[in-house]
């Protein structure tokens, strides 16, 4: 089996005719089984093998976004559960932004954040506030609702917003640490849920617990953006953009920092690095994802209330955090979707199945094991077996390998430069 495995690694033309082969046959299967989860699924995971392969990154990217751009949407669209289909993947795309976003915090930076999905938050009410008539009641000028076309620029407005209180959630936090600032954080994303709860008096904001309803969907070039299909796409290219922002900030001079920091303080401090500032911009920068994602989640859902930001959103997204990898960007995007997956696809359809072999008298479920009081149970029950036959993640995080015969190489040309100029300067001189 390892030779086997040893000689794909090896053969990259054998590697593209087995991804080939098998986009092919999952996309048809799809294209023809329009109500089957599990083709859904199997076409999804081909990113996953196209993950493991040794192509260079570019081509990676190449053909994983002929899958979700192209293959995936056109598959799924030729019957009922198309629209069903693209809202699981637009709640994937969210949650993995949300996911990389909690990953610089904790991964990167080693800080405890429970309180994450105040800025998920933060996001949805700053964009479902103006998108709907509530700021009539506080705002001196202006009308309301703005038109769907301000949508795009409230996605910048909500990223800004949520990296603002980032920031003023860091300042004075940063003098805990471990139990203490996943206390801190747990109680500040608590707090913003009240605060939404109860902002309807004296003066009526957030509208309290009846939430915000009838949010404008995004407009553009005239077209109402108002179904899965369509967010799909704009999740997509917000998603794309925050891979690669991540990707960057992991290997810059931040991302090092960052790292350093988790692994030990004082000998970052030590060091040279500025332990203040290299927190505030892991929160920043964490939360201004999380924000983004929070103006696309109002306005797909096209309501708003406290309920959607409970402690329970917090856990989950640490979850997927700690599932894929902590610090690991290809972990965390992996958990995060097997995490939203799980509980609006997979568990969702197991316990329909049950239900209704039970309803056909196939089996018969006592009342107290019911599958629809089973789901959390059984969701459980996967985390705890995947923490312990994987306890670093499903991919852990990997520091970059490199050649030290080429480091010695280079090493000596720049020493040898060195020498030349120094040579050069004497002859000048003398």
């Amino acid at each position: 089996m390892k030779n086997w495995l040893h000689t794909i690694q090896q053969n990259k033309r054998l590697q593209a005719l087995i991804v080939g082969l098998y986009i092919v046959v999952t996309f048809f299967s799809l294209y023809l089984a329009q109500k089957s989860v599990v083709a859904f699924l199997l076409l999804l995971s081909s990113l996953l093998l196209l993950y493991f392969t040794t192509f260079s990154n570019r081509v990676k990217w190449l053909i994983g976004g002929l899958v979700m751009v192209v293959l995936l949407p056109l598959a799924a669209s030729q019957g009922e559960a198309y629209q069903s289909y693209m809202e699981v993947a637009t709640l994937v795309g969210i949650y993995i932004a949300m996911a990389l976003g909690l990953n610089i915090v904790v991964g990167m930076a080693g800080l405890l954040d429970l309180g994450f999905v105040a800025f998920f938050a933060l996001g949805a009410y700053t964009y479902g506030i103006f998108a709907t008539g509530q700021a009539n009641n506080f705002m001196p000028f202006g009308h309301y609702p703005l038109s769907g076309e301000s949508f795009w620029v409230f996605i910048f407005i909500g990223c800004f917003v949520a990296a603002l209180f980032g920031i003023l959630l860091g300042v004075p936090v940063l003098r805990v640490k471990g139990d203490y600032l996943a206390i801190v954080t747990l109680g500040f994303g608590e707090i913003i849920r009240i605060i939404f709860n109860n902002l309807d008096k004296p003066v009526n904001i957030t509208n309290g617990a009846m939430g915000l309803a009838s949010v404008q969907p995004p407009r553009l070039f005239g077209i109402d953006f108002m179904y899965p299909s369509q967010f799909y796409y704009i999740v997509l290219v917000i998603l794309i953009a925050v891979i690669f922002a991540v990707r960057r900030l992991e290997f810059s001079k931040i991302g090092r920092a960052w790292k350093a920091v988790r692994e030990n303080e004082i000998a970052a401090q030590a060091m040279g690095i500025h332990l203040v500032k290299t927190k505030l911009m892991a929160f920043a920068v964490g939360a201004s994802f999380s924000g983004m994602m929070g103006v696309v989640f109002a306005a797909k859902q096209t309501f708003v209330d406290p309920t959607s930001f409970t402690l329970l959103e917090s856990i989950t997204i640490l979850v997927m955090v700690i599932l894929g990898g902590m610090g690991s960007v290809p972990g965390v995007i992996l958990g995060a979707a097997l995490v939203t997956i799980l509980n609006l696809q997979v568990l969702t359809e197991l316990t329909n199945w049950l239900n209704q072999l039970s309803l056909n008298g196939v089996i018969s479920v006592p009342d107290a094991l019911s599958p629809a009081k089973m789901q959390r149970f059984i969701f459980g029950i996967i985390l705890i077996l995947f923490a312990l036959y994987r306890p670093q993640g499903l991919l852990p995080a990997k520091n970059p390998v490199f050649n030290e015969k080429e480091l010695k190489d280079t090493d000596k040309l720049v020493n040898a430069g060195v020498q030349k100029e120094a040579t050069q300067h004497v002859h000048l001189d003398s």
